[in-house]
């Protein structure tokens, strides 16, 4: 799971938040499975050279959406599927389709040429 996450301390997102879109995006994606584990926190922080506090701060708030579950003396665990998990695939790309067509729009790149350029990419 690790090799799948990667933080950018100059993003203007917080850090925190890109680990919890990244592990949501993990699980929605399939590469997280309900039941697997979790590495601990400090072996996340120790991955990413985060503080500990960060991951856990993102960590909570996983548990707390029902992402993840943490049972006492347990590692923490991928939630059961729920409906609004598989709905959350379409959420995830919002932000990089807002991205996409607002750079579309200023190089005047009409819609129909965009559309072909992303069906070009997706059949490599």
């Amino acid at each position: 799971m690790l090799e799948f996450i990667n933080v950018n301390p100059n993003s203007g997102d917080p850090i925190y938040k890109q680990l919890h879109e990244q592990i949501v995006r993990l699980i929605v994606g399939g590469q997280l499975a309900t039941g697997d584990e979790l590495p601990s926190v400090r072996k996340i922080a120790d991955h990413l050279a985060v503080n500990p506090m960060t991951v856990s701060r993102a960590i909570g708030q996983l548990v707390d959406q029902g992402w993840l579950e943490r049972r006492r003396g347990q590692a923490t665990r991928v939630a059961q599927k729920t409906t609004q998990k598989t709905d959350q695939q379409e959420t995830l790309l919002f932000k990089a389709i807002d991205q996409l067509i607002q750079q579309a729009q200023q190089l005047d790149v009409p819609q129909s040429t965009l559309s072909e350029l992303i069906k070009k990419r997706w059949e490599l």
